[in-house]
């Protein structure tokens, strides 16, 4: 037990359970209401904004796994950062639309928009089950996180005694998620982000110092990992696969119901731009972040014997909290370790009111109880809540974590499919709703195969063109297929028996 590292993470975490509870006052409304509960009241302005999507985006997997992607397979790792260069342009251009027409008609989700939009029942279910499937192993992957720092704070024992921490953290998300609703989250994330920075800044500057500065990082370095290795033969290789990677996943990225949600609880369009504006600051701190794979090469992290248990236990994620170790004091380390520990509460509970608020408005309102007052439903959404995070800390303790990753991976494949009902709806009407739904399915079951076919191992699967190898993205290669049997459908069906009158926006309403 590294007794330091304990108390200094454990009274940190204490802190923000407090403001958990606190926020429930803050900036105070009426909580038996969906959209005060679930969007904050959709009052929250630039600042609170950028933290909220910020912690909501940079999650505690995200700290871990993508410098242990650097760590293990090397510079393929680094497609996170022109991935998140690339959907700030998007959220810039599209979102504030999204946010118009969701708050002139107080739509909470979007297959409440695509329910406005289309008129069909059938194809915004079809888009509240994927965003609910596809978020569902996020949250694990938020408790693995946390699970990581436990095990480096040298919190040993076996059954409950090993979960206790784990459980421990979670009764506590829940409770103040159930009270507070999103205020919860946007005002811990200010905490979360701030301890972030200080931990990855002090980072590149004092571990660089203490194994003799970049150059000799980078020479530690396998040249192989440095860079992609160029193609060879009639493929792109990795060329290929990083650049669908990137495009595919930022394409993806504010399509999951927790970074809608953030979206939606702006104060206005305005708070949406500013923010796309000022985003990218994370983009280069998870640049910075990237490095610290490299580093942990450099510092011959998995050759130190007191870090044996942890990389045989967790592999490639032991990387960074190995690293912490080695280079700073007990006290900085727990700060690290916080910082990663706060960074999965914050998404996770995004997460399960994102989840909890489709399946009220889009499931339980639309198909079990359509007659359900506004408190009723608010009920329903802190039940649902607990039930999520409940299921992902079983998926966590009980399943292995493959399972959660391996899902991981087909829910980015599986929410791309919304694209062109919720997105590209946004511009045009000419799509028709059930070709959209069969256009769904099309990409779905042609997404899920490409995965199958690679033992549900990865998602880079290869297309063959002119004679030419082209690995890809599998959400993207599926995604294309889903556009283009919408749009073909669309011609046939809207010949045949047009749609269009049930749409009941307006062309002013996305202004």
């Amino acid at each position: 037990m590294r007794w330091t590292v304990v108390i200094v993470c454990v009274a940190l975490f204490a802190l923000i359970t407090v403001m958990g509870f606190t926020a429930a006052r803050w900036r105070r409304g009426d909580l038996t209401l969906l959209h005060e509960w679930g969007l904050g009241g959709r009052r929250f302005g630039t600042f609170i904004a950028w933290f909220l999507i910020g912690g909501d985006l940079y999650t505690a997997y995200t700290f871990i796994a993508i410098p242990a992607l650097v760590y293990g397979a090397g510079a393929i790792g680094f497609f996170a950062v022109p991935y998140t260069i690339l959907i700030y342009p998007i959220l810039y251009i599209v979102f504030p639309r999204l946010w118009a027409v969701c708050h002139r008609h107080g739509y909470i989700t979007t297959a409440d928009f695509v329910r406005g939009r289309f008129g069909n029942g059938w194809l915004a279910l079809a888009v509240a089950v994927t965003g609910i499937v596809a978020t569902m192993p996020y949250i694990a992957l938020q408790l693995v996180g946390i699970q990581v720092v436990i095990g480096a704070m040298g919190v040993g024992g076996h059954g409950l005694l090993h979960d206790l921490p784990l459980i421990i953290a979670f009764v506590i998300l829940a409770a103040f998620t159930y009270t507070s609703g999103l205020r919860a989250p946007a005002m811990i994330a200010v905490v979360k982000d701030i301890l972030i920075y200080i931990a990855v800044i002090a980072a590149v500057i004092v571990v660089p110092i203490e194994l003799g500065g970049y150059g000799k990082i980078f020479a530690a370095v396998p040249a192989a990992k440095l860079i992609l290795a160029p193609p060879k033969g009639p493929t792109m290789g990795l060329y290929s696969a990083y650049a669908t990677l990137a495009l595919g996943s930022a394409l993806a990225l504010f399509l999951y119901p927790h970074s809608t949600t953030g979206i939606l609880s702006a104060r206005n369009g305005g708070v949406i731009r500013r923010n796309a504006a000022m985003l990218p600051a994370y983009s280069f701190l998870l640049g910075l972040l990237a490095l610290l794979g490299f580093m942990a090469v450099a510092a011959g992290v998995a050759k130190n014997p007191e870090f044996a248990e942890g990389f045989k236990q967790y592999g490639p994620s032991f990387s960074v909290p190995a690293l912490f170790l080695a280079a700073f004091p007990g006290w900085f380390a727990g700060i690290a370790f916080a910082a990663i520990a706060i960074g999965a509460l914050v998404p996770a509970a995004i997460m399960s009111i994102a989840t909890a608020n489709l399946f009220t408005r889009n499931i339980y309102k639309e198909f079990i109880k359509p007659a359900c007052s506004e408190s009723e439903e608010t009920e329903m959404a802190k039940l649902i809540s607990l039930i999520v995070k409940l299921g992902a800390l079983f998926f966590v303790i009980f399943l292995p974590l493959t399972y959660a990753v391996q899902l991981q991976l087909l829910g980015g494949i599986w929410i791309i499919q919304t694209l062109p009902a919720v997105m590209i709806a946004l511009y045009t009407r000419f799509l028709n709703g059930w070709a959209l739904l069969i256009g769904w399915i099309c990409g779905m079951a042609s997404g899920t195969w490409m995965a199958a076919t690679l033992h549900f191992k990865g998602s880079i699967y290869a297309i063959h063109l002119f004679g030419t190898a082209f690995p890809g993205y599998a959400a993207l290669w599926s995604l294309v297929i889903n556009i283009v049997v919408s749009f073909a459908l669309s011609v046939v069906f809207n010949a045949v028996a047009s749609d269009r009158h049930k749409d009941t926006t307006a062309a002013e309403d996305y202004a």
